[in-house]
């Protein structure tokens, strides 16, 4: 069996030596995504082919005649043909949940972010902002303990930078998958109340204290904070628009860590300009790398934005990894696969 390997990977790839001939390349040795003609001289006469970003493409798939199985390395294989991987009954292997304690932990750093102006607080000391110019040593009073304090005044930072508390506040989730059942996990560890909306989970499945099953329309009403853990798709795109924004909390926050097609990214825009929403924390954009003049860079500072990191931890690294190494043993060995894309 010839395995064609261009996934990024961690540990060692014994267990697929151990399978077959293994070709390594592309970004599994640090290299740019492949282009569809490279990857069909690589893979023409190979059985397997593990990805994590290269495009199959129905060309790709009809070039490679003896393809049995192409496995992605990604919650979700947009990067294959699938429909035509099943024409030819070419089995899709994927990796559900390999990175979803790292979106959910992002997700709560967003959160923590949001309550209490992280960012900002860091960057401005990093420009030198509520800093003084040369070292020195307040006094003591006489019959006073030392104290610490930055300052006392309406421009100090601890009047500019003052935030709240998750605890008692009410988080939203809108859709309670892998990441979003450990953001709910996690958030109410910091005692928060939790509102799901999941059309896919039934209210008998979370019936728990501190956690509710309600309306899309009702969670953006009352959630002091919603988080965004669903797909991109014809039912989800454009969920989140400018009527559903509108309803929210003033002063509410939004979380994207999921799919930038399930906002109107222009409805949020305003939505941040002009109330009601008090801030929003974003991993995924419509377009990416955004531009330098985008809202989200050059003009809207109730904007937290990260470069679409969620999943990007070594232990996600390892645990898709491990999850390939271990379907494909299952798949030559002709047992039940665990994560073929039904």
């Amino acid at each position: 069996m010839k395995i064609v390997f261009t996934a990024e990977y961690a540990g060692d790839l014994q267990p697929f030596h151990a399978l077959g001939e293994l070709v390594v390349a592309g970004w599994a040795l640090g290299k740019p995504k492949l282009q569809p003609e490279q990857m069909v001289a690589l893979a023409h006469d190979a059985e397997v082919l593990v990805t994590s970003y290269d495009d199959i493409t129905a060309e790709v798939i009809a070039a490679c005649p003896r393809l049995q199985v192409i496995a992605c390395t990604r919650a979700n294989p947009v990067n294959i043909d699938i429909q035509a991987a099943r024409a030819r009954k070419i089995t899709v292997l994927y990796t559900p949940g390999r990175n979803a304690d790292a979106a959910a932990e992002l997700t709560l750093g967003l959160m923590l972010s949001l309550m209490r102006h992280i960012p900002q607080a860091h960057a401005a000391l990093k420009r030198g902002a509520f800093t003084r110019q040369a070292q020195s040593e307040a006094q003591t009073q006489a019959g006073l303990r030392r104290d610490v304090v930055w300052d006392v005044s309406p421009e100090s930072p601890y009047e500019v930078f003052k935030g709240g508390e998750l605890r008692n506040k009410t988080l939203g989730l809108v859709g309670y998958g892998n990441i979003g059942r450990r953001v709910a996990r996690i958030a109410r560890a910091f005692g928060m109340n939790i509102l799901l909306v999941d059309p896919f989970v039934a209210a008998e499945d979370i019936d728990e204290p501190g956690l509710q099953k309600t309306t899309l329309a009702a969670l953006f009403a009352q959630a002091d904070i919603v988080s965004l853990h669903l797909s991109s798709g014809p039912h989800s795109d454009g969920l989140v628009n400018a009527q559903l924004l509108s309803t929210m909390k003033p002063g509410a926050l939004l979380i994207n860590t999921s799919r930038a097609a399930v906002v109107v990214e222009a409805d949020l825009i305003a939505a941040l300009r002009h109330g009601p929403l008090g801030g929003a924390a974003l991993d995924v954009y419509h377009q990416e790398p955004l531009w330098r003049e985008h809202p989200f860079i050059n003009e809207l500072d109730n904007v937290i934005i990260t470069p679409h990191i969620a999943g990007a931890t070594r232990e996600s690294i390892q645990k898709h990894t491990a999850m390939i190494a271990a379907d494909l043993q299952r798949y030559v060995a002709g047992e039940p696969l665990l994560y073929a894309w039904r």
